[in-house]
């Protein structure tokens, strides 16, 4: 992975409380090769042993309710670009909630598969996919869409200097996020407000301290703390 030049980030991304983060990752880019380098190896070898348990679920998820197997929604990676993500498809396709861009645990929407699925993150399983594309990364700041990238303060710009990833230490602290938003009397209010800030404190800080090992690490947490 190769760190863009400053010089061609969109003027948004072009400010000093960005450019310090910038600085960091550009004394850092043996470990940004070594990042995509592993991340392809480990998709490769990942979506050879997934294959059996995607189409498993894959059914699973048909038999369960109407619609098509994968949802796709267009989501902010690297420099600001717009990739679509690929996912388990976790909510009910006919319903009338379709601006709302995050979910409460108790959400009518989601189906019972999909409950499932989301207890155990196992509806992020195709985004092995994206890491293959190199849109995103097996670590990094969890993908928004763009009406919450739009949010984003100057400094919080900073996370798209690196592809969006499928875990982080953000991803971690906020596993139970759906059951924090379930006491909102106003869920989007609640999330960009409340829990993006704050998610974007470990985001951020995720880049003054990244290296290869410190991803391994953040990996092999998350197994720890989903599945365990």
């Amino acid at each position: 992975m190769l760190l863009p030049k400053y010089s061609s980030l969109p003027p948004k991304m072009q400010s000093e409380e960005l450019k310090k983060y910038y600085d960091i990752l550009s004394h850092r880019k043996i470990s940004l090769f070594l990042k995509r380098l592993s991340d392809i190896i480990f998709a490769l070898l990942l979506t050879v042993i997934l294959l059996l348990p995607m189409a498993v679920i894959a059914a699973y998820i048909k038999a369960d309710s109407e619609g098509p197997v994968f949802f796709r929604q267009r989501r902010v990676t690297t420099g600001g670009r717009v990739f679509r993500i690929f996912k388990f498809r976790t909510m009910y396709v006919n319903d009338n909630s379709k601006n709302a861009q995050v979910t409460a645990g108790a959400d009518s929407r989601i189906t019972k598969a999909g409950h499932f699925l989301r207890k155990l993150r196992l509806d992020e399983l195709p985004q092995v996919f994206n890491v293959l594309t190199g849109d995103m990364s097996f670590v990094g700041t969890r993908p928004e869409v763009e009406r919450y990238v739009d949010k984003y303060t100057p400094e919080m710009y900073a996370t798209l200097l690196m592809p969006a990833g499928i875990t982080s230490m953000t991803s971690i602290k906020y596993r139970n996020e759906e059951e924090i938003l379930d006491k909102a009397s106003d869920v989007e209010k609640a999330y960009i407000e409340e829990i993006l800030p704050e998610k974007m404190k470990y985001n951020l800080e995720y880049i003054e301290k990244f290296n290869v090992f410190y991803d391994i690490y953040i990996m092999i947490l998350t197994v720890v703390k989903v599945f365990l």
